[in-house]
């Protein structure tokens, strides 16, 4: 998937209004992923991506492995973002479903295996799927 196509789908499935918004909610998504995952899983994500959305898994704090919950993973994004909560879940459950068709299985695979079964939502049912987050 080249870059394009990886932002227009997220522009699309989220009803963001430009392709800036969905760049935004991209880097957002991917840098707190980034951050929760340990090693070089976010590097071996990120070789399976076109360079402008790798960078996104490749900053300083990539692989730390810092541990958080579902509820301040969407905290986080909501604060990159710079969008409330109920969009910043939106979005980054739009984000993860474009990430999961642009990556092969098995690196999906080692990402989910790294986090506790709470992130398994972010994983499923889509931009669609019930999500219940505290606020």
């Amino acid at each position: 998937m080249q870059h394009d196509e990886f932002i227009g789908q997220v522009q699309h499935r989220a009803h963001l209004s430009s392709r800036g918004d969905a760049e935004v909610a991209t880097r957002a998504t991917l840098e707190t992923l980034a951050e929760r995952i340990a090693g070089n899983e976010p590097l071996n994500a990120a070789a399976q991506l076109p360079k402008g959305i790798a960078q996104y898994l490749q900053h300083q704090y990539a692989g730390a492995g810092t541990r958080f919950s579902l509820d301040e993973f969407f905290q986080r994004v909501s604060l990159l973002e710079d969008v409330d909560l109920p969009k910043a879940v939106h979005h980054a459950r739009t984000v993860i479903e474009v990430l999961t068709e642009a990556i092969s299985p098995g690196e999906i695979n080692d990402i989910r295996s790294q986090l506790p079964s709470e992130f398994d939502p972010l994983f499923e049912s889509g931009s669609q799927g019930k999500m219940c987050v505290n606020t």
